[in-house]
C-alpha cells in the first residue's frame, strides 16, 4: 500500500517505483515507527481528534505487529515502498478500516524524522557505552603497565623514555572527548519533530507535549519547517563517529607498527590475527588494518550526507531520503570497529623488556642530560649545545649516552660529576617527569584514578537516558 495515489491515473513504472522505495534502508526503524505511531494514536485519542475506541483498537493492533515482527511471525514485506506504509498497510490488514485513521494529524515527513531521531538516540548511547568499554580495557592495560619503560616518539624518532601506560592514556582522553560529542550530539537531537506535518503543522488539535513526553523527548521543537528538513543531528551524528574512527585508525596505525619484526612490541591473540595463504611464518594485525580502512568509508558517509544536504531548499525534498543509508552504515561500521579492536587490545601481549630495550636506545634521555648541566648552572642554550656534540661524539663512537665515562662527560663540560648516571637512568627519566600529565607513575596512577572515576560517572548517565 502506499500513503498517497488519489490524485494518480495511472501506477508509477516499475523501475521508478523501486528506484524510489527505501524500505531495504529504514526496514530496521520498524520499532521505531511503532513506537512513535503508538503515541501519536494514544494523542489522537486523548485530544477526541479520534474516538477512544478507535485508538485503544489501533493501540492494540501495532503492539501486536510489533510482536509478531520481533517473533518472526510477520516478515518485512520489500515490496513495500517503506517501512511506514508497510506498518499501516499490515495494521489495516489486521484491524480493518480504524487502521486507515493512524495517519491523521501527521505526515510522512515528520514521521520519517521522528523515527530516525528516536533509532540514532538509542543508537549513540550504545556506540558510548562501547567507547567506556575500550576505555575500561585501556585502564587495565595502564594499571598492569605503569612502569612498562618504552620510547616515545615525535616525528616517528626515538624522543624521550615514557610507559605504555602513559602512551595508552593518551587515548583514553581522546576518547572521552568522543564520548562527549556523542552525548552532545544526543542533546542535540534531543526535539520532537512529530507534530510538524509536511512542513506547516495540523489544523488538528493535537498535542506534542503529550508525545515529546511520551516518547522521552527533552520538548518538541520549535520550527514545523526545520523540523522536516533537518538533518544536522545525522551530519554530527557522522562527524562524531568519524573522529572515533580516525582515533581507532590512529591506535591501529601503532598497533601495527609494534606487531612488525622491527618494532615487536606487542603480539596479538590469534583470534584477532590472520595468516597468510602462501607464507606460514605471517600472522598479520587484519583487524587493526581493516579498522583503518573502515576510516575511509565512515569518512564518506559524513561526505555524502553533507552533500546530500548542501544544496536543499526549504522543507523536505526527496534528495533526504539518501541520509539513512549512510547513516546507518556510518553507526553500524563504527560499532562493529569499536567492539572488535576492545577485543584486540584487550588480548594484546606487552612485551615489557623489548620495550623497555628500545627505550635504551636512540639517546631518549639527551633532553635529561641537557636538563641536567642547566641544574647545575648552565644556560639551556649552551646545554642543549653540549649534549648535541655528546650524542655524535656517541655515534661516532658507537656508544650510547650511558657508556661515556665520567671523563669522557668532563671533557664536554665541568658540570659533570658523578650524579650524572642517576640522573640519565631510564627509570629517574620517567620518574622525575612528575608534572600533571607526564608519564611519571605518580602522574600516571593522577590519570588513572581521573579515568575510572569517569567511566563511573558516564556508564550512570548513560542508565538514565531513553
Amino acid at each position: 500500500m502506499k500513503l498517497w495515489g488519489g490524485r494518480f491515473k495511472s501506477g508509477v513504472n516499475e523501475l521508478v517505483n523501486t528506484f524510489n522505495a527505501s524500505i531495504s534502508i529504514d526496514s530496521r526503524m520498524y520499532k521505531e515507527d511503532i513506537i512513535g505511531s503508538l503515541a501519536h494514536v494514544k494523542m489522537l485519542g486523548r485530544q477526541g481528534i479520534i474516538s477512544s475506541k478507535d485508538s485503544e483498537k489501533i493501540v492494540n493492533g501495532l503492539n501486536e505487529i510489533l510482536k509478531r515482527i520481533e517473533n518472526g511471525v510477520i516478515d518485512i514485506d520489500n515490496a513495500s515502498e517503506d517501512i511506514h506504509s508497510f506498518i499501516e498497510s499490515t495494521l489495516t490488514y489486521y484491524i480493518g478500516d480504524e487502521g486507515k485513521k493512524l495517519h491523521t494529524g501527521r505526515s510522512r515527513n515528520d514521521q520519517v524524522a521522528l523515527d530516525t531521531k528516536l533509532y540514532v538516540k538509542k543508537y549513540l548511547i550504545v556506540v558510548a557505552n562501547q567507547v567506556l568499554n575500550l576505555q575500561t580495557v585501556i585502564l587495565n592495560k595502564a594499571k598492569e603497565n605503569i612502569n612498562t619503560i618504552m620510547p616515545g616518539y615525535t616525528h616517528m624518532q626515538k624522543a624521550q623514555p615514557i610507559t605504555f601506560a602513559h602512551h595508552i592514556m593518551a587515548y583514553a582522553e581522546m576518547l572521552k572527548r568522543d564520548y562527549g560529542r556523542l552525548l552532545d550530539c544526543y542533546d542535540r537531537m534531543n526535539e520532537m519533530p512529530l507534530g510538524s506535518g509536511a512542513l506547516a503543522t495540523s489544523t488538528y488539535p493535537i498535542d506534542r507535549n503529550f508525545v515529546s513526553n511520551e516518547l522521552g523527548f527533552n520538548n518538541p521543537t520549535i520550527n514545523s519547517i526545520d523540523s522536516v528538513s533537518d538533518r544536522d543531528y545525522a551530519i554530527e551524528a557522522l562527524s562524531a563517529l568519524s573522529l572515533i574512527m580516525m582515533h581507532l585508525s590512529r591506535f591501529s596505525e601503532e598497533v601495527i607498527l609494534w606487531c612488525t619484526d622491527e618494532f615487536n612490541f606487542v603480539e596479538l591473540d590469534d583470534a584477532y590475527s590472520t595468516g597468510s595463504s602462501i607464507m606460514p611464518q605471517k600472522k598479520n594485525p587484519d583487524v587493526a588494518e581493516l579498522v583503518r580502512g573502515k576510516t575511509g568509508r565512515v569518512y564518506g558517509d559524513l561526505m555524502t550526507l553533507l552533500t546530500v544536504m548542501k544544496g536543499i531548499p526549504l522543507a523536505y525534498n526527496k534528495d533526504m531520503q539518501e541520509d539513512k543509508e549512510s547513516l546507518f552504515d556510518g553507526l553500524d561500521t563504527v560499532l562493529l570497529s569499536i567492539q572488535t579492536f576492545t577485543g584486540m587490545l584487550d588480548t594484546m601481549k606487552i612485551k615489557k623488556d623489548v620495550m623497555n630495550k628500545a627505550a635504551s636506545g636512540g639517546f631518549t634521555n639527551a633532553t635529561d642530560v641537557a636538563d641536567y648541566l642547566v641544574k647545575k648552572g648552565e644556560a639551556f642554550r649552551n646545554a642543549h649545545e653540549i649534549v648535541g656534540k655528546i650524542v655524535l661524539y656517541c655515534i661516532d663512537e658507537n656508544k650510547t649516552i650511558y657508556d661515556l665515562t665520567l671523563d669522557e662527560f668532563k671533557s664536554f663540560s665541568p658540570f659533570f660529576e658523578e650524579d650524572v648516571y642517576k640522573a640519565i637512568d631510564l627509570i629517574t627519566c620517567v620518574e622525575d617527569r612528575s608534572v600533571m600529565g607526564g608519564p611519571s607513575s605518580s602522574s600516571v596512577q593522577n590519570q588513572i584514578s581521573l579515568l575510572e572515576n569517569f567511566i563511573g560517572e558516564k556508564l550512570e548517565v548513560l542508565k538514565c537516558l531513553k
